[in-house]
């Protein structure tokens, strides 16, 4: 992937900013030259008042919304952006997941608005990528960690695990998107890829676009990319951008009442952990627990540009000496912690191993290091397939409140999929205090949330 500095004429001029929590972790608050012309009042907001919005969560989405604010502003307006997580940037499910990145269902089928959710994704993949580059990317940050988040471009391969459903993947190959084909491999074929593969139905779906991202590593150059944007406000004749990290818990919606004018909720599966919302929305809980492997000696290494592996369970590759493994599936766990327990991890050990061996039987010998885990809210299945909730929250909680509560919710095991384009639309529903620039399909679960 080609490289571009885009902050080549920065001259920021960067002062502290007072806060009164004692969390806070970074701060920027952006003061440039007074603009002769005055600034637009934006959502009923003047120039004495800045758009003010908290941001719970700083995974998947709650970056993505981050940066689409600050994007997508309007460069008048004075914008203030507090970002809410204990565990810091890509800390909780984001920063753990598998990282296979596609487009496409078990059955090779284009997701619900795959390709833009597609392109959204690799956009902000680019933009992650030159912040890890940039001379503003501090030493030891990323120098070396971060600018290899994107794992080898190595592809990812999905055996056929069901005969009667190998003629309805082919007819779906067939509609793949030309920026993430799907190529039908048979047995051959897919050995030349990866030797020692093991092909059930002698058929492999290959998608040599599809990428395997490092999600904390990408999460940590994708904030650094939301700082440069501040900092490089501060070369423009616009309002004055801060942004804010604040590593503490939430406890509560109504700690932020008074404070904000928005306040973006995109905790995951600890959304259900805040009083106001705790058990009305249609999500579901499911602990997944990932296991690392390595090879048992210098002689046994995963093929240099062998693909990543879907299937019953899925194989990411890491690099030639370093396999993730998952996952398993608990479903209504309240568990959070990435933490793994020696039982719980011999039990995740014992259900995937088996099944990534039956597709790549030399695993088998690498050697068990260790495992996380995370949790991760699951929507609800529709006609569409599981789509994450968006929306307004204000009528779920109740009351009449001073700001506006908005959810980005349920992403699932396709938050790397979804976040880049959702977290734009969340983006401009806040900006523009509308919620019906949200597409319907993604807001129709407030018709069918649990009562209250």
């Amino acid at each position: 992937m080609k490289t571009l500095n885009l902050w080549q004429n920065l001259n920021p001029m960067i002062l502290p900013c007072r806060s009164t929590s004692p969390t806070l972790n970074v701060v920027y608050a952006i003061h440039p030259s007074p603009s002769p012309s005055p600034v637009r009042s934006h959502c009923s907001l003047t120039q004495q008042h800045p758009l003010r919005c908290a941001v719970l969560g700083a995974g998947f989405a709650g970056l993505s919304v981050v940066w689409h604010l600050l994007k997508e502003s309007p460069k008048e307006l004075n914008l203030r952006i507090d970002i809410y997580d204990e565990v810091g940037i890509g800390g909780g499910a984001s920063g753990i997941s598998g990282g296979l990145l596609h487009p496409y269902s078990p059955k090779v089928r284009l997701l619900w608005e795959g390709a833009q959710c597609w392109k959204e994704s690799m956009e902000l993949l680019r933009i992650a990528e030159e912040a890890s580059v940039s001379k503003d990317c501090k030493i030891g940050e990323c120098a070396e960690d971060m600018k290899a988040f994107v794992a080898h471009k190595r592809g990812i391969l999905r055996p056929a695990m069901d005969l009667k459903n190998v003629t309805k993947l082919n007819d779906n190959v067939k509609t793949s998107l030309p920026s993430c084909r799907v190529e039908t491999l048979n047995n051959e074929e897919a050995q030349s890829l990866l030797p020692g593969l093991c092909l059930p139905f002698n058929t492999a779906f290959y998608m040599p676009e599809a990428l395997n991202i490092h999600p904390q590593q990408y999460l940590q150059a994708l904030f650094i990319a939301c700082e440069n944007l501040v900092k490089e406000s501060s070369t423009l004749d616009s309002g004055q951008k801060q942004l804010s990290l604040h590593k503490r818990s939430v406890h509560r919606l109504s700690e932020f009442e008074g404070e904000y004018d928005a306040v973006i909720v995109c905790l995951g599966a600890k959304v259900n952990m805040l009083p106001e919302i705790s058990g009305r929305l249609p999500l579901r809980t499911c602990r997944g627990v990932i296991v690392h492997l390595e090879p048992p000696d210098d002689m046994r290494v995963y093929p240099e540009y062998g693909p990543s592996i879907l299937s019953d369970a899925w194989i990411s590759v890491q690099g030639p000496r370093s396999l993730n493994v998952g996952s398993t599936w608990e479903w209504k766990s309240i568990n959070s912690s990435p933490n793994v327990s020696t039982d719980e991890a011999s039990k995740a050990l014992l259900q995937l191993l088996p099944k990534a061996s039956a597709i790549y039987p030399g695993i088998k010998d690498w050697v068990f290091t260790g495992a996380r885990a995370g949790l991760r809210a699951m929507p609800p299945l529709t006609p569409l397939g599981s789509l994450p909730l968006l929306g307004c929250i204000n009528d779920v909680i109740g009351r009449n409140h001073t700001c506006k509560y908005w959810l980005f919710g349920g992403l699932g095991s396709r938050g790397l999929l979804y976040h880049g384009w959702l977290g734009n639309l969340m983006a401009h529903a806040v900006l523009s205090c509308n919620e019906e620039v949200i597409p319907s399909e993604l807001t129709s679960w407030k018709s069918t949330r649990p009562k209250s």
